[in-house]
């Protein structure tokens, strides 16, 4: 009984909520990523018509289910986090807006592109089908940037957010060295499932670019971390309002200073294994690809949740900071819907989530093994 005390606290539902967001978000970028990473490779590995469509059967059976889990991470930012949800979606509206088209190019190329023969037809989709790879990776990237420098927003005396940035304000140079780390981080992950469920001279193109991505973003990933190191301020919660008090976000104090993002990784030694994991796992992704392309899929699935996991360890317990009153960034403890709430909801997530990670591996269990052009050509049943 004392344990499910504990449990069902308001102080522990908040950390329970933000592990469970960390879940579905890395649950998204592990599953969808590799879908992602492989539009964005889509015109560059593979060079005819029936390549392109053994390229999109690759990823055709399972894209869908594996966007379960981004709309799983907006609704539980809606439920759990709601403040989070508003100030997000209003400050980061034409930016979600860009992904969301991104997003939607992608279903109408997959059921579109192989309608008619015409080769103009199909480049078209093509490179939508590229375009709905490429531009969520790297804006999703972007996004994080931002928030490791703060999102210029406030509250007023009615607790109304009010946003005071703009779309091109997001795309500052911080910002866009986190979007390449995201878009080579995703485009190494498709090139990884590629190599895992094609043959031949595809095969050795992704590793090609396996190659290129893991390099990039080995190197992009360590000077985003220098520069938040020694170029970005962090911030730090010098009076709290109480971690389980009601959500207001308005009533503590932050102070903003230089090194406050490694806070965490200062006082838990130990949780600076998880950049390096996120490194080691990459290359151990590299090495193993050629021989063991199924363990190299689970290293580089490693890699991309590592590297997300360091972003939240480094921020925790901020959630969406403020550049413009760094007293009214959003925390854990100051963003939460209520207490009944959050217990609900994680009846309902104990119970949903192990069925969508069973039906998840049961649909990749039936769909395993190569696609090959042999299987694709003059079928009208694949894409």
């Amino acid at each position: 009984m004392d344990l499910l005390n504990f449990l069902m606290s308001y102080e522990t539902l908040r950390v329970i909520w933000w592990l469970f967001l960390g879940v579905l978000l890395i649950g998204f970028a592990v599953m969808d990523g590799f879908d992602l990473g492989v539009g964005a490779l889509l015109p560059f590995v593979a060079k005819t018509d029936d390549e392109r469509r053994v390229l999109l059967n690759t990823v055709g059976p399972t894209w869908e289910g594996n966007q379960v889990w981004f709309i799983l991470g907006g609704g539980a930012i809606f439920a759990a986090f709601p403040l989070i949800y508003a100030a997000a979606f209003s400050g980061f509206f034409v930016a979600l807006i860009l992904v969301l088209f991104a997003l939607i190019l992608r279903p109408v190329g997959f059921d579109y592109r192989s309608k008619l023969p015409d080769p103009r037809w199909r480049a078209l989709w093509d490179w939508c089908l590229f375009i709905g790879g490429f531009v969520p990776s790297l804006v999703f990237g972007v996004a994080f940037g931002n928030l490791l420098q703060g999102v210029p927003f406030r509250y007023d005396e009615s607790l109304r957010v009010h946003y005071e940035g703009s779309f091109f304000g997001l795309l500052n140079p911080f910002g866009l060295l986190v979007g390449v780390v995201s878009l080579s981080m995703l485009v190494m992950h498709g090139a990884v499932f590629l190599q895992l469920k094609t043959v031949g001279e595809l095969r050795e193109r992704a590793r090609r670019w396996h190659g290129a991505a893991a390099l990039v973003f080995a190197v992009a990933f360590v000077l985003a971390g220098v520069w938040l190191a020694f170029g970005v301020d962090g911030h730090r919660i010098s009076v709290a309002a109480g971690t389980a008090a009601a959500s207001n976000p308005v009533t503590k104090q932050v102070v903003v200073e230089a090194g406050a993002w490694f806070a965490n990784f200062r006082a838990q030694p130990l949780l600076w294994l998880i950049p390096v994991v996120a490194l080691a796992a990459a290359a151990a992704a590299w090495r193993l690809a050629p021989r063991r392309a199924g363990l190299a899929f689970v290293a580089s699935g490693t890699a991309v949740a590592a590297t997300i996991l360091t972003a939240a360890v480094a921020m925790f317990p901020f959630m969406m900071p403020s550049s413009l009153a760094p007293s009214h960034g959003l925390t854990v403890w100051d963003s939460t819907s209520s207490l009944l709430t959050l217990r609900w909801m994680f009846w309902l997530t104990l119970l949903f989530l192990p069925l969508i990670v069973l039906y998840t591996s049961w649909v990749f269990r039936v769909m395993r093994g190569p696609v090959t052009v042999e299987q694709v050509r003059g079928s009208d049943a694949h894409y």
